[in-house]
């Protein structure tokens, strides 16, 4: 079996081990899988910790990673593994992981599904598919450069979400449920990069402008520079590096790539990240973002597309904001004071909690004087990238928002939300406002000079 993903950090995986259930086929793959030692703590009901969502939502033990691991076993003990006809049941279970990464964390063998799940559906896009799904993964998969290169596609989004029949039509065809309005970009994308081309030497910080950012909400980064700057840091802005083949195209994590297993797409993308802020991270310039999935992808996923060395000084350099202030903090760097009186719930991306970048988020907003929030426990939402908008996923989407929703304080006037699909799916669910981190700190400034 031939892997899109670099799976060699499993090779020693079960070695030594005569219990271990490694499957026959599938290499470090296999053994990858196989680190799940059945436990059933991926299986236990109740609403604390992250782990697992899609379980939670259905009381389906095969919507567990555990339950996921011996389908996929008996996959991979198939002598023709992907080419042989898939289990029962396993492409349900697959298609219902929200890609949380909570298992990565709270699994006591650190399972983890969200890779997992990368490298099944990179082999499974090699094999029939219906003609819609195949498109649906498309449009989802290359958003990137559809927003780039298409300007007529972001009217397509807006005549979309207003007209009812063509909403039934991508249904239909294309199974985008038809009662989920689409995120809408901005009419005019982020557009600063010019004033902010740095050098290494000439910059305390590289602010990352993820796609989400560039051609959805670029008034987040519009804030992010305004904050940055008063705290006194020279900041410059991640662009292509001098002799990129795309020049004017935004730099991309590639997320949107691996959520439907395009791997080498995905990795050509990292490794034009790479060559634009190589120099600046191995100088120990940070890069610094907004998104937790792009940023996070940095430094989870890069480290398994086969990149060496240079993907691994990148993930110790890239920093969420919320890191990056409460670093600067603890080192007394940090200039500025914050105060705000107001109450607030936090509810954490479900990639800040598997990463234990919460621990930040509760040192910045500690530090703002006069806020009293509260942490909530509440889960994934149910947007989870693009599982809230396929349409066979609606009743689990569904059910996750409302135990979400459950765990809030309803009487919080605001809610925090960093994740740009978490504040998409607030805004059309709940009737409170929601907001970015970036977007409360530039509130709780004093007034500028």
């Amino acid at each position: 079996m031939k892997t899109a993903l670099d799976w060699s950090d499993y090779t020693d995986a079960g070695m030594g081990d005569a219990y271990a259930d490694i499957p026959k086929h599938g290499g470090d793959y296999g053994k990858a899988v196989a680190v799940c030692i059945k436990s059933g703590l991926c299986q236990q009901p109740g609403d604390r910790g992250l782990m697992c969502p899609s379980f939670r939502a259905s009381g389906d033990k095969r919507l567990s990673p555990g339950g996921r691991v011996e389908l996929l076993k008996q996959l991979l003990n198939q002598p023709a593994g992907f080419a042989a006809e898939l289990p029962a049941g396993l492409s349900a279970a697959m298609d219902s992981c929200v890609s949380c990464k909570g298992c990565r964390r709270e699994c006591e063998n650190a399972v983890d599904m969200a890779r997992i799940k990368i490298e099944y559906l990179a082999q499974r896009r090699h094999l029939p598919m219906p003609a819609g799904r195949r498109l649906r993964a498309h449009l989802f998969a290359t958003l990137p450069h559809w927003l780039h290169y298409r300007p007529l596609f972001k009217s397509l989004i807006r005549w979309r979400n207003s007209s009812r029949w063509l909403a039934q039509l991508g249904q239909r065809w294309l199974g985008i449920a038809a009662d989920e309005p689409l995120p809408q970009p901005a009419l005019q994308p982020f557009d600063k990069y010019a004033a902010y081309r740095r050098t290494p030497e000439q910059c305390d910080l590289l602010l990352l402008a993820d796609t989400f950012g560039h051609h959805f909400e670029p008034q987040l980064l519009d804030t992010c520079l305004q904050l940055l700057q008063r705290a006194g840091y020279r900041v410059a802005i991640a662009a292509p590096a001098a002799g990129d083949a795309e020049p004017d195209r935004p730099l991309c994590c590639g997320r949107t790539y691996l959520s439907q297993g395009w791997v080498d797409e995905a990795r050509d993308e990292a490794r034009r990240m790479l060559q634009a802020v190589g120099p600046y991270v191995e100088r120990g310039v940070p890069l610094v973002g907004l998104e937790p999935s792009c940023l996070l992808t940095l430094r989870d996923e890069y480290r398994a597309l086969g990149l060496g060395q240079a993907a691994e000084t990148l993930a110790a350099n890239s920093l969420l904001l919320e890191e990056f202030i409460a670093r600067e903090q603890r080192s007394g760097r940090w200039a500025l004071a914050f105060a705000l009186d107001t109450e607030l719930d936090v509810s954490p991306h479900c990639h800040q909690r598997a990463f234990g970048a919460m621990r930040a988020t509760r040192r910045v907003l500690q530090s703002v004087a006069g806020l009293r929030f509260t942490l909530v426990d509440s889960g994934c939402c149910g947007m989870a990238g693009h599982v809230g908008l396929e349409a066979e996923q609606q009743p689990l989407s569904d059910t996750l928002w409302q135990q979400s929703e459950a765990a809030r304080a309803p009487e919080a006037p605001l809610t925090l939300r960093n994740g740009f699909s978490c504040r998409h799916r607030h805004r059309q669910r709940a009737a409170t406002p929601t907001a970015h981190l970036v977007e409360l700190l530039s509130q709780a400034l004093p007034p500028g000079e």
